[in-house]
């Protein structure tokens, strides 16, 4: 018997209960007679292992109650697998907004799996001696078990024995906890606590001999008690092991196994006191406690390499008075442990293990006060004899690394990392700065002498590899130096800390203040916190923008139901709310109307959205956060807002406001409803596009090729004005050469150089593990360089949503402009545009310069992926490439190009540029003012 219905039915039904409210009667019926067939044949039982919202759709649907299970597909759409809960004793599941709903109990009772418990470790300190854990435990969709908080307790239970150890544990606030949750229903910001463990406990649990004890939080609730282990994190101090020495020689390592919170007490008869390379051998000094017997061998092995040195007593130093240890010598030999090394950056790793007559192996735990060292044996190869978290030996060959053992805050909020890096090794190379999801890179300058190096890092002016100086955004960002001339980051080296030194971390502080228009949207100074990952590869993290209070689908729920509905009671102000793709950029028509209203002196403010990725802002302009208190407060009372994507489903026009919706491209590529029957297809987005498109009260067009396929695609049943495009107005502008002259200066792109533009769009379903979209790179950028280099650039532009390195970006050719405010200012410095399905390509039609199409996917991304709107090989005014090779001829060749396809380009320009006077803002502003209180300031006025 199959174990769960959803194991009996198919993708398709699946799918089919999934957009529910979008299905026909005859994908109802489907549904219906699928449950019922099911649960008829196997019993209700079938339904036990599923969740408990997913018991009770399936129980709806083969009753058939389609209404009823509408409403609760659509509320698990707003917030997936939350419910309430009700009965102290037998608990059931209540769904939020459908009290009324009749279920039968047999399928709303939960039972101890259908309330599973989290419970997180946040940090790990000492105060004095005392051990302290702090984190937050909740039971989801119990947000207060049984209405109060008494009755929560710490336990630490031994591994072996299962004797169990009550701690105290005291209630804290955690407002992480609620917004890790996820989920928009419950507040989990009361379930923080605190453990202390104090030394008396802890020389307790030493009195109790070798052991683990796992660390594990109880809370009371419906039915009895929920208890489990507490879990570590990732980064800092709770997700890395620390060791503690006690005066009766035993170790205490507070840290993990398998992701759960422990102390391990351990009592080794034997440890490392010293482990150097002396003329040319690595030499370990052991000590052995008094009483055990000493081990003979000491073993070093990676995979199939074994080395073994018997472990020979020394002689106690004259007059020595420790008689508590013996010490014992083991000696290698440099050469043969370095003798398979790899090349390059490769890390090889060895196991340090004690062996006895009998051949046991014992861990090699360091003993207290070890020092840690390094020692370069070849050109770019060191032999690190290190530590890991638990306090064991470890020896490593691997790249040269650069070693920070000191980290300094300036009074102006300056970062400053020093450390150790020889003088052989740094010559010729560049420190980078990487964000760890983003990819984005920061060529930092670095200070270099006498085999140190000095990094200062100003978080709020970080310089780009090509572009202006930008403040870091939240995520974490890893140091790297790498050779100046290398083409790409497969060779960079980690920046780490000193072991010694990981006990200084979190390091945190506040980053410089800047003057108006140059600070992150809120203004005040932010935090950025110094921390590390993997025991010694430090990191640094801006704090996000959103506060404690913003932060978080809870969060912005609140401030979406109260705080932004009390703003719209109150009276509309003078100003213009600009959001371009989602505040990730100061750009395309949102900026082109922004220009124009500052042109015409209209007495409104300018308020601008700023996503987390930081990007330039005017400094003229306010800046609000998207989804700050300050967005929702600007969104609720501007008179004018102008936007090029959506909003949101739950935000409605006010009386008296007026919501530009501007757009952002020509479709070549399907859309909207024209999806339907594709992978890429959501009926439930494709329902709710008529309610998102009345929030505007109109929606510009770039043609009537667009005007056709956007009011059928996105169901648009309001006005459409066919202006053009504001930001195409740049191709028309009388000034739009001293622009260019502009931007090529401030990129400092070189003289008499052709520029090559490449933006390509993204593919669907080249996604990271993080569910980013992929860099797809098919153009062999080093085979360009060779072949274009001398005359030519390449600026390359990844879309907003993709993330990826550039390889060869900042040598000269390749030049990554991804961060670059607005492409407008890109199409014209731009000699030759390569792009793909990109929109890009009907707005460079404006500018009569030759296009080259990079189309080595079209039969997939035509049949499979997306589908076009018009057969692009025979209407695209310029030729599709499929190879690298054909792209370099192209380019190379591009005068002959240019001359075959002008009668193309003609007829392109005539089928998708019209109108293309220069005067779309004019008439959009115009329109945007009509009517109201700035009509004055229309350009007919």
């Amino acid at each position: 018997m199959a174990q769960s219905l959803a194991d009996l039915t198919s993708a398709g039904v699946q799918r089919i209960l999934r957009f529910f409210p979008e299905s026909s009667q005859a994908e109802r019926e489907e549904l219906r007679a699928t449950a019922r067939r099911l649960l008829d044949t196997h019993g209700e039982k079938v339904l036990t292992p599923l969740r408990p919202v997913e018991r009770v759709m399936w129980y709806l649907a083969s009753e058939g109650r389609a209404e009823d299970l509408v409403e609760v597909v659509r509320g698990q759409r707003r917030d997936p697998g939350v419910f309430l809960v009700a009965g102290a004793r037998r608990p059931r599941l209540v769904l939020p907004g459908l009290r009324g709903l009749a279920l039968p109990e047999r399928i709303t009772a939960l039972e101890r799996p259908d309330l599973k418990m989290t419970a997180q470790l946040t940090s790990v300190e000492w105060r004095g001696d005392d051990l302290v854990w702090e984190g937050y435990a909740f039971v989801a969709n119990l947000p207060r078990p049984s209405g109060r908080m008494i009755g929560r307790f710490a336990v630490l239970e031994h591994a072996d024995t299962g004797k169990r150890i009550k701690l105290r544990l005291r209630r804290t606030r955690s407002e992480e906890a609620t917004a890790a949750s996820g989920q928009a229903l419950h507040c989990y910001d009361r379930t923080g606590f605190e453990v202390v463990v104090p030394a008396r406990r802890l020389r307790e649990l030493a009195g109790h001999g070798a052991g683990q004890w796992f660390l594990s939080v109880g809370i009371p609730g419906p039915g009895g008690t929920y208890e489990t282990r507490v879990r570590q994190r990732e980064v800092g101090t709770a997700g890395h092991n620390q060791v503690r020495h006690l005066a009766d020689g035993s170790r205490l390592v507070v840290g993990f196994t398998k992701d759960a919170v422990s102390i391990t007490v351990q009592q080794p008869p034997v440890e490392v006191e010293s482990c150097t390379v002396v003329d040319g051998e690595l030499v370990l000094v052991a000590r052995v406690r008094s009483g055990h017997k000493a081990p003979t061998t000491v073993s070093v092995v990676e995979g199939e390499t074994r080395l073994d040195s018997p472990l020979t007593a020394l002689s106690a130093p004259s007059g020595s008075a420790d008689d508590a240890f013996r010490r014992h010598r083991a000696v290698f030999s440099l050469d043969r442990l370095t003798a398979d090394d790899p090349p390059g950056i490769k890390t090889r790793q060895f196991k340090v293990t004690f062996r006895g007559a009998e051949g046991r192996g014992q861990t090699a735990h360091l003993a207290e006060g070890f020092t840690t060292g390094r020692h370069r044996f070849a050109a770019g190869r060191e032999l690190a004899v290190h530590r890991d978290g638990p306090g064991r030996l470890v020896l490593a060959t691997r790249a040269v690394r650069a070693v920070v053992d000191a980290m300094t805050v300036t009074d102006g909020g300056e970062l400053v990392l020093t450390g150790a890096y020889p003088r052989e090794e740094a010559a010729g190379k560049k420190v980078v700065l990487r964000h760890g999801t983003r990819f984005e890179e920061k060529e930092l300058p670095v200070e270099l002498a006498d085999g140190r190096f000095t990094v200062r890092i100003d978080p709020e002016a970080a310089p780009q590899v090509d572009g202006p100086a930008l403040p870091l955004c939240p995520g974490r960002w890893y140091l790297f130096f790498r050779d100046a001339d290398a083409w790409d980051k497969s060779e960079d080296v980690p920046v780490t800390l000193r072991p010694e030194q990981v006990g200084e971390l979190p390091l945190r502080f506040s980053g410089p203040q800047r003057g108006s228009g140059q600070q992150p949207a809120g203004g005040e100074p932010r935090t950025f916190t110094v921390d590390r990952r993997n025991f010694d590869r430090i990191f640094i993290e801006p704090e996000r923008l959103l506060g404690p209070d913003e932060h978080g689908t809870y969060r912005q729920r609140i401030l979406r139901e109260a705080h932004f509905h009390k703003q719209r009671k109150l009276p509309l102000r003078d100003a213009v709310l600009y959001l371009s793709f989602g505040g990730k950029q100061f750009s395309d028509s949102p900026r082109s109307v922004y220009e124009e209203l500052v042109r015409r002196g209209v007495a409104v403010e300018h308020i601008w959205t700023q996503d987390e990725g930081l990007p330039e802002m005017p400094p003229e302009a306010r800046v609000v956060g998207w989804g700050s208190r300050e967005w929702y407060e600007a969104l609720a009372r501007c008179r004018y807002v102008v936007v090029n994507t959506p909003v949101g489903d739950w935000f409605v026009t006010r009386p008296g406001q007026k919501v530009v919706q501007t757009w952002h491209g020509t479709p070549l590529k399907k859309v909207g409803k024209d999806l339907l029957g594709s992978p890429q297809a959501s009926p439930a987005y494709i329902a709710g596009l008529p309610h998102s498109y009345r929030q505007f009260d109109f929606v510009v067009s770039p043609n009537a090729h667009t005007t056709e396929i956007m009011r059928r695609a996105y169901s648009i049943e309001g006005e459409m004005l066919e202006s053009g495009y504001p930001r195409n107005d740049v191709f028309h502008a009388p000034d739009r050469e001293e622009r260019a002259a502009r931007v090529r200066e401030r990129l400092g792109l070189p003289e008499g150089k052709k520029v090559v533009l490449y933006a390509p769009t993204w593919r669907e379903d080249q996604r990271h593990a993080s569910k980013l979209y992929k860099l797809d790179l098919r153009i062999d950028l080093a085979a360009a360089q060779a072949e274009l280099g001398g005359d030519h650039v390449l600026l390359f532009r990844k879309h907003s949503s993709v993330h990826g390195n550039v390889p060869g970006a900042g040598q000269g050719f390749v030049w990554d402009v991804t961060r670059y405010p607005d492409i407008a200012d890109l199409y014209l410095v731009a000699d030759v545009l390569i792009t793909d399905y990109s929109s890009a390509l009907f707005d460079f039609a404006h500018s009569d310069k030759p296009m080259l199409f990079f189309t080595y996917d079209l039969e997939h991304y035509r049949d499979t992926l997306r589908g076009l709107y018009f057969d692009f090989t025979t209407r695209a005014p310029g030729p599709l490439l499929e190879t690298s090779e054909q792209l370099v001829e192209a380019l190379r060749d591009i005068d002959t190009v240019e001359a075959e396809y002008r009668e193309k380009y003609a007829q392109f320009k005539k089928d998708f540029c019209e109108p293309r006077d220069g005067r779309a803002t004019a008439r959009v502003v115009d329109r945007m003012l009509a009517g109201g209180p700035h009509s004055a300031a229309s350009s007919d006025g």
